[in-house]
Parts: structure tokens; C-alpha cells; sequence
């Protein structure tokens, strides 16, 4: 790696970007947080309007748009005043209480993101319509909302090791050691702080398999099932009758639109979260050459789904679509 672009400071590995790069960045934040704003704002808004019967896409919307938000306030937004020069440092106990809310945040963003695709593929296969729909309003579906619990529960107890084994490093301390779930460089002077380079590399090999590879398999298969569903429509629909038996995004013009904007944003997903994959693992058991052109490649990856997903859902949600109109209008 380039020592001379490498700065060892209390912030770890920090790298000389050009303002370019800073610039787009800024904007990237920017739109994650404008964007996951008004998605909360215009879908929340919504959901409350029903009185909480929201359908559940929008819920899981909701959930992804809140988890996106706060990575931005707390992440994201931070990595752009070290950009600007503003050094901040954080001591043990806050390092440790940050590291853990960071990985927290982005687990559950990832797994959020996976319950969308694995609902989203539960409704095109669905033949009759929900009991919401059959009843009226009843309130949020339970199971839907156990299973967001469970995900911002157990993402919790997976982020418990950033608490034990994170520390605030000093002027000397120079990062050995990145995982996508927290940060691709130190932040606020915090590092990672294993007993020993196994036990890192242990932890590290851990979370890349279970936190980080096995939801991009899980996405894409499910991806692959709502490609298939959408393709057997396409091949069906001209030479057979839509009976009360079929599938209901072939009966509901809205769903089928819903389900080609979900999979657009699954696709960026697993680009994005895949790029990183990517490159933090590269400097983490390579360290070649590339290693400090792929942290930068992962950084901003990591922040394009945040940024863009909101365009990407303005898309096909209706009503989000017309409050976006509306203030570009006005």
C-alpha cells in the first residue's frame, strides 16, 4: 500500500481523497438523508393515515427508510466532517457504544432490506388477497412485525462484540483490521481491539459468511424466484385466463408494478453491499497493491444504496412519488 497516501493518526488509516471525491460524497449523504426523510415522512404519514394497517410492504419500507436514515445521522454524516478536516475523537466507552450502534445499524439495514425481498416474493406467490384486505383495518399483521423485532433484536446481540472488543486508539494506533458492518476506515479515533490478529481475523471470517455473504445468497435467490414468477406471468397472461386462482400481482396492476421496483432495489443492493464485500475483505487478507483503491470503491458503495434506494422506491410508490412532484413543482 502507498505510505505516502496513508496518514497514521488517531483515526487509523486515513487516506488523502481528492475534493472531487469529497464532494460527491457530501452529496451522497445528502440524498440519504433528504431521501430516507421524506420516504419516513410520506409512508409514515400513510401507514398512521390507516391506522396502522399499512400494507406490509410499506411497513418494511418504513423500517428499511428508518434504519438507512440513522446510518446516515450517525455513520455516514460523521465520515464526511473527518473529510473536512474536523478530527474528532471519542473515548474508550463511547468508542465501544458507537462501534456496537454502527454494526447494530447496518445489520439491520442489510436484514431489513432481505425481509422485503422474502415478503415481496410471498406476495406475488400469493393467491388470496390478505386479511386486511378481506376486513378492513385490523392493525399491523403480527407475524410481520415478530419478524422486525426479531431483526433489530438479534442484530443487537451480533453487534454485543463491537462493544467488548472496540477501543479508542491514539496517534500511533493504525487500523489492521475493517469490517463492512461498522466502518471501511476508523471513526472518531475508535479500532477495533481483538486479544490477538486470529481472533480478529476469527470474528472477521464469521461475520463475512454469516452477516454479510449469506443475506446477498438469500437475496439473490429470492430475487430469482420473483424473476421467475414475473417471467412465468409474462409467458401466461396473453394465452390464459386470470381466474380467481391466479396469483394476485397478476390480477392487480399495482402489485405487479411493486414488484418490478422491489427488485430493482434489491438488485442495487447486492451490487452495492456485494462491492464491499468485496473490497474490505481484499485489505483484510490481502493488502495488496489495490488494497487502498478498493476501501475507497467500498466506501462509496456502501453509502449508494443508502443514498439512492429512496429514487429508486419514488419509482413505483404512488404516493411518493406525487410528494416528489410536488415539491419539485412548487
Amino acid at each position: 500500500m502507498d505510505q505516502d497516501a496513508i496518514e497514521a493518526v488517531g483515526m487509523g488509516l486515513r487516506m488523502n481523497v481528492s475534493p472531487l471525491q469529497t464532494a460527491i460524497y457530501i452529496v451522497l449523504v445528502f440524498l440519504g438523508i433528504l431521501g430516507n426523510g421524506m420516504v419516513i415522512c410520506v409512508v409514515g404519514e400513510s401507514i398512521i393515515r390507516e391506522g396502522g394497517s399499512g400494507k406490509g410492504s410499506d411497513i418494511i419500507l418504513l423500517n428499511m427508510a428508518f434504519s438507512n436514515l440513522l446510518v446516515s445521522l450517525m455513520r455516514n454524516s460523521l465520515l464526511v466532517l473527518s473529510d473536512l478536516g474536523l478530527e474528532l475523537y471519542s473515548s474508550k466507552e463511547w468508542c465501544r457504544l458507537l462501534m456496537c450502534t454502527w454494526v447494530w445499524l447496518r445489520s439491520v439495514n442489510v436484514w431489513s432490506t432481505f425481509f422485503l425481498s422474502a415478503f415481496h416474493l410471498q406476495t406475488l406467490r400469493r393467491v388470496a388477497p390478505s386479511i386486511g384486505h378481506l376486513y378492513g383495518p385490523r392493525g399491523p399483521p403480527k407475524p410481520l412485525m415478530v419478524g422486525l423485532g426479531l431483526i433489530w433484536t438479534l442484530n443487537l446481540l451480533y453487534s454485543l462484540p463491537a462493544f467488548i472488543y472496540s477501543t479508542s486508539g491514539d496517534r500511533n494506533s493504525t487500523e489492521t483490521l475493517m469490517l463492512i458492518s461498522s466502518t471501511t476506515r476508523p471513526l472518531l479515533g475508535c479500532v477495533w481491539n481483538f486479544p490477538s490478529p486470529y481472533g480478529g481475523l476469527a470474528y472477521a471470517t464469521i461475520s463475512m459468511v454469516i452477516h454479510e455473504t449469506l443475506p446477498i445468497i438469500l437475496m439473490s435467490i429470492t430475487n430469482l424466484g420473483s424473476l421467475y414468477t414475473l417471467y412465468a406471468h409474462g409467458r401466461t397472461r396473453n394465452t390464459s385466463h386470470l381466474t380467481q386462482h391466479a396469483p394476485v400481482f397478476r390480477r392487480v396492476p399495482a402489485e405487479r408494478r411493486a414488484a418490478k421496483v422491489i427488485l430493482a432495489l434489491i438488485m442495487l443492493f447486492i451490487v452495492s453491499w456485494g462491492t464491499s464485500i468485496i473490497s474490505v475483505n481484499y485489505f483484510n487478507y490481502n493488502r495488496g497493491s489495490s488494497a487502498e483503491f478498493l476501501l475507497v470503491v467500498a466506501r462509496f458503495a456502501n453509502t449508494a444504496f443508502v443514498a439512492l434506494s429512496p429514487m429508486v422506491l419514488a419509482i413505483g410508490h404512488r404516493r411518493l412519488r406525487a410528494v416528489i412532484k410536488s415539491v419539485i413543482m412548487h
